[in-house]
């Protein structure tokens, strides 16, 4: 069955539901209601145009014998294992994803209570200023389950489908057939991509719109179709909606798609609305919005010191230096602590000073074992494409696009897409990389960049030497060492660990009571395991009866405990600052974070004294490690 109507599908699908959100938003109608028409409307448009988009493949396409027979073969045998594997984890645990708990559903559910998008008052800037994609593929789901515990499928589904684009792309910019094939199996083991698979981040999910709006619009070099332009422009624009970091990405697509633009005049009456709602799911939405409140398009004004590279020179050092480490880092790594506390401190002046002064806190900053929070495509994945480059280059053959007969009969496109114009587009998601780092200073560029490393590859393994190597034995067992390793971080993740890690760590610690590492294990995989709801003892503090309550946090503490059940509370966001009279209005009960008083250089008493509220009670959770235990405190105004 071809994968190519399924992209199709998932392209329309996100469509629909940011179309959707936004539209409903505006009419204030983000409810069952609104959301039940949309789905109407889908359905016939699904059903109308389901020819003319090739939206569903055909059924004698397809062959259950022929498909099951693919995954004999190792390395396709070995994706459906991890593809299981990841499953299990999303379906046993709930979300804990830390960011996607602290303000993508957060804002997801204030919209909801409200019934449309909204500025909201709080602390936490990343609830308004950032990018809406994610947010309204969950938005009808968290609407009519109630739950979380399905949003992970939003990241599982495009992981299914990266196979087959990886393998359509590098052959159309002139990877051999035989590489590709290798490759299109390997580079989704990149240990991001794995983790985020079952989880609720943002951060890899993009890399489907980004692969499938070069392959869409490298179709329409051959196809002629102005079918594929609309799917090309809409998966580009699906892919800034999701990510304003993605927007250097759109270069590659750029240069393909242009020469193309004339062949849109021939149905105009279709494309104008298919640029529009290109426009409408993109970030366009999210800039006018930053405009309006911030007089920012890009939210960076609010947004922490390092976000906006000030010092271009540094930017893309910093970037490439952060990138190779953290991507060349064991996936093991017990030193992680020591080096974390001294790091700073040992690195060479020179590389230290302009990185403090340019990049977010903590740009040095490593963890145990790979995490989504953190990790990018890993060591597995990264050394056996550096690797696979150099040998490439040793065997003698040439560093160039391979001829249309060399690459693959399944790829017919290739036949009208000029070498010299496939050379321009390798080199172009390097650039697109270069302005990505010349612009952010973020602390975990390697996880951020995830939809650029698809595209970034096809230029290390162009070439006929790599269909050489792919040929040799210790290339067959560095690959086997690749899966190997991402079975050992699937199956270790402290998001979703595959084995009885608390249960084992506790006894051990039990046995070896002075040991450190055996202790540190446990608190990670605590903690991680109650991430998804880390402030349930204070939520059991609060009267049943509370409809609304309030939250006074830091701009990174999570409020999501408060909201469940969903559906059944609302939580209001103020600062400590604000006048008692306008919270008294609002809510009765309110909870207040040490944290934030700690940050503020405020106490408790003068807080209560100043806003004549009572303390009704104090608990102590720990929302991230980081941190460590924090005092909570429920007061009530009176």
């Amino acid at each position: 069955m071809s994968f190519v109507p399924l992209v199709r599908l998932w392209i329309w699908i996100s469509v629909f539901a940011s179309a959707a959100g936004w539209t409903l938003s505006a009419f204030g109608q983000l409810n069952r209601t609104g959301y039940g028409i949309c789905f109407i409307a889908f359905v016939i448009f699904l059903i109308a145009g389901r020819k003319q988009l090739d939206l569903f493949p055909a059924a004698k396409s397809f062959c259950l014998k022929k498909f099951l027979r693919r995954f004999r073969r190792p390395l396709p045998l070995c994706f459906a294992a991890l593809a299981v594997l990841i499953f299990l984890g999303g379906a046993i645990y709930p979300p804990s994803n830390y960011t996607g708990l602290n303000y993508r559903e957060a804002r997801v559910l204030q919209w909801l209570a409200y019934g449309h998008w909204l500025w909201i008052h709080t602390p936490n800037f990343r609830m308004n200023d950032r990018a809406c994609g994610f947010e309204w593929l969950t938005a009808p789901l968290m609407l009519f389950l109630k739950s979380d515990r399905a949003l992970f499928l939003l990241n599982f589904i495009p992981f299914l489908l990266l196979p087959g684009l990886v393998f359509s792309i590098f052959t159309r910019l002139g990877v051999r057939a035989r590489v590709a094939w290798q490759w299109m199996w390997l580079l989704p083991t990149g240990y991001d991509f794995l983790l985020q698979a079952g989880s609720i981040a943002n951060d890899t999910f993009p890399a489907v719109y980004a692969l499938a709006a070069v392959d869409f619009a490298a179709r329409a070099w051959s196809s002629r179709r102005t079918a594929d332009l609309w799917h090309s422009i809409l998966a580009a624009a699906l892919l800034v909606g999701a990510k304003a970091s993605n927007l250097p990405l759109l270069l590659p697509w750029a240069i393909l798609i242009f020469p193309m633009l004339p062949l849109l005049r021939r149905k105009i009456a279709v494309t104008l609305p298919i640029i529009l709602l290109a426009a409408l799911v993109s970030f366009l939405p999210t800039a006018i919005l930053n405009i309006h409140y911030l007089g920012d398009w890009s939210g960076l004004s609010i947004e922490h010191k390092g976000m906006d590279m000030k010092n271009p020179v540094v930017g893309v050092c910093g970037n490439a230096l952060l990138l190779m480490f953290n991507n060349f880092l064991p996936p093991l790594s017990p030193f992680a602590g020591w080096w974390n506390l001294n790091a700073l401190a040992i690195l060479p002046h020179f590389i230290v000073a302009p990185m403090s002064a340019n990049f977010e806190q903590g740009f040095q900053a490593i963890g145990e074992l790979p995490t989504e929070d953190w990790t990018g495509i890993g060591f597995g994945v990264s050394v056996l494409l550096l690797v696979s480059f150099i040998a490439g280059r040793v065997t003698g053959g040439k560093w160039q696009v391979a001829s249309p007969e060399k690459l693959s009969v399944m790829s017919p496109v290739t036949r009208h897409l000029p070498p010299a114009f496939s050379r321009l587009v390798l080199v172009a998601p390097w650039i697109a990389l270069l302005a990505y780092g010349m612009k952010t200073g973020m602390v975990t560029p390697q996880r951020l960049v995830a939809p650029y490393y698809f595209l970034l590859a096809p230029l290390l393994l162009i070439g006929a030497g790599q269909s050489q190597i792919i040929r040799r034995c210790w290339w067959h067992l560095l690959a086997g060492g690749v899966l190997v390793l991402a079975f050992v971080v699937l199956i270790l993740s402290p998001d979703r660990p595959l084995w009885p890690a608390k249960t084992i760590l506790s006894r051990l610690s039990a046995q070896h009571p002075g040991q450190r590492q055996i202790a540190r294990a446990l608190k990670v995989y605590t903690v991680y395991s109650e991430r998804s709801d880390p402030l349930a003892c204070v939520r059991n503090l609060l009267p049943p009866e509370i409809q609304t309550v309030g939250f006074i946090g830091t701009t990174d503490d999570t409020d999501i405990s408060l909201w469940r059940p969903f559906g059944g509370r609302r939580v209001e966001h103020f600062l400590l600052t604000d006048p008692p009279e306008q919270i008294r209005q609002q809510v009765q009960y309110v909870v207040v974070g040490g944290e934030n008083l700690k940050e503020q250089d405020a106490t408790l008493d003068a807080w209560l004294q100043k806003s004549g509220a009572e303390l009704v009670a104090t608990t102590n959770a720990t929302v991230k490690i980081s941190e460590g235990l924090q005092p909570w405190y429920v007061v009530r105004f009176k």
